[in-house]
């Protein structure tokens, strides 16, 4: 099983993500934790959720990453995908306001993804990234080098590689 990824979705100003090696959680979430907690920063946030998890390399007012994912706020306005910084060899993505920088060649699952964003798939030329629908099957591919617009609803999980 890959790892879990899932969003909390009041208007995204907060981020934090955890990663455990099945199962794991990153969310993204406006004043409050899903367990109701207020905050007040992106830290508090981080510090709530990844309460832990042992996985989590480091964690910041503006960025949580782990092994495999580097998690965002994005800059407010519209975005296109040339204006996401994504390092060569990464696919790199805008949902609901969280930028997703995912590096590490695994099965990851998703959660409440929705409407559209943009995205860059930058790795080694030739390389398929898959977005899968709820039951498995393939909903659509990207090979690298590629970027664009993409429909996040409804993605389940992905693969970066």
């Amino acid at each position: 099983m890959g790892e879990h990824v899932n969003f909390v979705k009041p208007a995204a100003l907060l981020v934090a993500a955890t990663a455990l090696v099945a199962g794991s959680t990153v969310a993204a979430v406006a004043d409050s934790t899903p367990d109701g907690t207020r905050v007040t920063s992106v830290q508090q946030v981080a510090d709530h959720v990844l309460a832990g998890h042992p996985k989590v390399l480091s964690s910041s007012a503006g960025q949580v990453r782990y092994d495999g994912l580097t998690v965002t706020k994005a800059p407010q306005g519209k975005l296109a995908a040339k204006d996401l910084n994504c390092a060569y060899g990464h696919l790199c993505m805008t949902v609901n306001g969280t930028n997703f920088d995912f590096y590490k060649c695994q099965t990851w699952t998703v959660s409440n993804w929705t409407g559209n964003g943009p995205f860059i798939n930058n790795q080694t030329p030739g390389t398929v990234a898959k977005f899968f629908n709820q039951d498995g099957s393939v909903r659509w591919t990207s090979t690298a080098y590629e970027s664009g617009t993409a429909t996040w609803d409804p993605i389940y999980s992905l693969r970066p590689c």
